[in-house]
């Protein structure tokens, strides 16, 4: 055989191997050329990128993270920088009506918080079945409401209802973490006068439950409360005004408490009704809700594996159940403190360990409170803890943890993301707070909507029910 057609295979071969080389060649050099090109175009991104965040920096990835921790939408993304320099208390505002009687963060967000609520009305069958139902009877014709709980799409929903009934509303937070601001601002354009916006300082706190009851043409005569908050401040502030309330509707237990002390003082000359108590709110918001929305909250929050995790739950009430169950189902290893008997023993028979916060202080990872009462953790138990654990609450009040003892002089504040604190020791220990102590859920994450709207239709079904019961002698 010719060995000529294997010589020119080969010659062919290696032309084509030279132009291979040669290809690469010119692709690496203009690989080489490229980061100048690739400057020009993350340049261009950040121009595109519309997205201010608080330093007023304009960047793509920080304004994603920043909506993913500072609400529970994209829509907090597109607020302006300047809104976090200056107060809403300080802004002029008004809604598209011409309307200035609200105090939110930006009316601006309105249309994202219509969007926010919209989609909580379609998992909230209940609420709107009873709004439609009775829309035409409007059952709370003359009823003036003001109202203090978390404002959130869900909550939005029942609001909006009571005014599709007849009610007038006055609405603020009662969490200054909590408070979704286009929500906020989707109620101030709809008309509701609500005082809200998250990130409230104590006093804008305080202010904003007063610009709700001190009003000179409009007085309440109902109180739908979350904490208790709002209903101690106009016994004390406007003991006239409240005299005259037809009905409180207390949702949290620490509300209730607080009802129940005033009653036990013989101070409670007005109707209140206790939701926390009843069963739709035992068995499915305190349960099912806390069960989802612990692990999110804790997960947004510290990016922490709960396999192996030593974790300790103060209180084994509905909350601690539903929190217990999520924190095992993922194998962390869970203890709890208890102090009702029966309770106690629900946690042996579930295959908890039931011991003494002050026995397990320096061992665990994580402590999660879900009492309602107050000075759980102290700060005896902070200053024993082991480096970077992990403390938050589910309970409502932001006194089940003894922050206050935390602001001293030796020991150094450092926020290192949104709601999330470390404390710093003298010797170098952190422990990690989250939300300044107050609810973790709500603050730092969200909550199924289904099982709120079991809670909000519970809450709006009372309301009625205090209209006849201020007429009957206490």
């Amino acid at each position: 055989m010719s060995s000529v057609p294997d010589a020119a295979a080969g010659d062919e071969l290696k032309q084509t191997k030279e132009m291979e080389d040669a290809e690469k060649y010119s692709f690496m050099s203009t690989l080489t050329k490229a980061p100048k090109k690739q400057i020009q175009f993350a340049d261009d991104m950040q121009e595109f990128s519309k997205f201010p965040t608080k330093t007023g920096r304009r960047s793509l990835s920080r304004s994603i993270s920043q909506s993913s921790t500072d609400s529970y939408s994209s829509a907090a993304s597109y607020t302006d920088s300047s809104d976090d320099e200056v107060s809403p208390r300080e802004k002029q505002q008004t809604n598209s009506k011409g309307s200035s009687n609200f105090c939110v963060k930006n009316i601006k967000q309105a249309e994202f918080g219509r969007r926010e609520i919209e989609i909580a009305e379609q998992d909230m069958s209940a609420l709107i079945s009873l709004r439609k139902r009775a829309q035409g009877e409007k059952p709370l014709a003359g009823a003036k409401i003001v109202g203090c709980t978390h404002i959130t799409a869900q909550t939005a929903v029942l609001i909006e209802t009571l005014c599709a009934l007849g009610a007038q509303c006055r609405w603020s937070a009662c969490n200054i973490y909590s408070t979704q601001n286009e929500v906020a601002a989707a109620l101030a354009e709809a008309g509701v006068a609500v005082f809200a916006w998250k990130g409230e300082s104590e006093d804008d706190f305080w202010w904003c439950i007063d610009r709700c009851v001190n009003v000179d043409t409009w007085q309440a005569n109902m109180i739908l409360d979350d904490g208790g908050d709002l209903t101690h401040w106009v016994y004390k502030k406007y003991p006239n005004v409240f005299k005259k309330i037809r009905g409180i509707v207390e949702e949290s237990v620490t509300g209730v408490h607080r009802l129940y002390q005033l009653s036990k003082a013989g101070k409670l000359c007005v109707p209140a009704m206790n939701v926390n108590d009843s069963v739709t709110k035992q068995k499915f918001d305190n349960l099912y809700c806390c069960r989802e929305s612990i692990l999110d909250g804790l997960k947004r929050t510290t990016d922490v594996m709960f396999g192996g995790k030593q974790v300790v739950v103060c209180g084994y009430g509905e909350v601690g159940k539903g929190c217990c169950a999520a924190l095992k189902a993922l194998g962390a290893i869970v203890c709890i403190t208890e102090i009702d008997p029966i309770c106690a023993l629900q946690a042996c028979m579930d295959g908890f360990r039931v011991v003494k916060l002050n026995e397990i202080i320096r061992q665990v990872d994580v402590v999660i409170t879900c009492t309602g009462n107050k000075n759980v953790v102290t700060r005896e138990h902070l200053d024993r803890m082991k480096n970077s654990c992990i403390v938050c609450n589910m309970g409502h009040s932001n006194t089940e943890i003894d922050v206050a003892s935390l602001r001293t002089p030796e020991l150094t504040w450092e926020r290192v993301r949104s709601q999330v604190d470390h404390i710093i020791w003298p010797d170098g220990k952190r422990v990690v707070l989250l939300a300044e102590g107050r609810l973790l859920n709500l603050s730092c994450s969200t909550v199924p909507t289904f099982v709120l709207s079991i809670t909000a239709t519970t809450q709006m079904s009372m309301l009625p029910a205090c209209t006849c019961l201020h007429l009957m002698p206490i």
